[in-house]
């Protein structure tokens, strides 16, 4: 092993700036060279690679997004973008790549450990939904992001004695809602892994009102209600004057936190460990462990989703909905 690429793919995540400078400096301190891919796949197929130094990435721990851009591309779904990536990386003699990114980025990267290369994969989006390891890049600022997003939000559903349907992010996860549900004491928490009918929300809505509970709070999942479709439903069925908030891409940006900065640190140690003893696999941290999974694994593995968890946040904010 003589010279690794690194890129980022897919959504943006806070803590992929600290996970680039982790990986290039573990990488150097190995006597790695190390070239950095702009646009993710994108740029894999369009030849767009840069040297990376200890002083390029200097300065970055603290900043979200990523210092080499990324990008969804669909031209590497197709066989001949695959070819073209392919032969870039044969081109400047690349033996291992680390790809830091989500679901789709890790589907990418097989197809190029299948291709023969070694592939160090880290996981960075902020849904949390790589279920191999507990957390991801990025998940953690954004769940402090829209915590404090919600906590003002609280004040003026208080001043004005009216309900509020907060969507967060989190595509078919339902980590993001759950964990700022509970967070911020929301009397209704709703996640894609657990189906609740209208009517029961609806239900539960006029039974708040009833008890006097004019200024709940609803954090929802952006695949389970809308918000804008559940305050419509609420406002009309509930008799309510609920208001709708979709805090939208609010929740990729920002500083990341010392939890995702500590775990872009150890992620990158990980993964240059594995290039450097010529393997490839997943990094990810499981009961406070920093560990490697075998790739396709990684992208297999199932979710258990914390119900434990939500029942007891349901019930500690002293919630009428009823989790089965």
């Amino acid at each position: 092993m003589k010279r690794i690429a690194v890129f980022t793919s897919g959504g943006d995540a806070p803590g992929m700036n600290a996970c680039i400078r982790s990986v290039v400096r573990f990488a150097l301190s190995a006597n790695l060279e190390v070239l950095g891919v702009l646009r993710g796949f994108k740029g894999l197929i369009e030849n767009e690679f840069v040297n990376l130094s200890t002083k390029s990435v200097g300065n970055i721990v603290h900043l979200g997004g990523t210092m080499l851009y990324t990008s969804r591309c669909d031209e590497f779904l197709t066989e001949a973008g695959q070819k073209k990536a392919i032969l870039n990386l044969k081109k400047h003699k690349i033996d291992g790549v680390v790809v830091i990114g989500g679901n789709g980025s890790f589907n990418g990267a097989l197809v190029l450990e299948n291709a023969g290369f070694k592939v160090a994969c880290i996981p960075a989006t902020i849904d949390n939904d790589l279920y191999y390891t507990d957390y991801s890049l990025g998940y953690d600022t954004a769940v402090n992001t829209v915590t404090n997003l919600v906590n003002n939000i609280r004040d003026t559903a208080q001043s004005h004695e009216r309900p509020c349907v907060i969507e967060v992010m989190g595509a078919f996860c339902g980590d993001i809602a759950l964990t700022v549900g509970a967070s911020v004491g929301a009397e209704i928490i709703l996640v894609p892994e657990i189906k609740i009918a209208e009517k029961q929300i609806v239900d539960a809505m006029q039974k708040c009102k009833e008890m006097g509970k004019n200024s709940c709070l609803i954090i929802t999942n952006e695949k389970t209600y809308k918000a804008t479709e559940l305050t419509r439903i609420l406002n009309k069925k509930a008799g309510v004057d609920a208001r709708a908030l979709e805090i939208g891409h609010i929740q990729r940006g920002g500083s990341p936190s010392a939890l995702d900065r500590t775990l872009a640190l150890k992620f990158g140690a990980k993964a240059i460990e594995l290039l450097k003893n010529n393997k490839s696999g997943a990094v990810g941290q499981k009961n406070g462990e920093i560990f490697a999974y075998i790739l396709k694994n990684a992208i297999e593995c199932d979710k258990i989703f914390d119900v434990k968890t939500l029942k007891e946040a349901l019930v500690c904010a002293g919630s009428v909905l009823s989790i089965e």
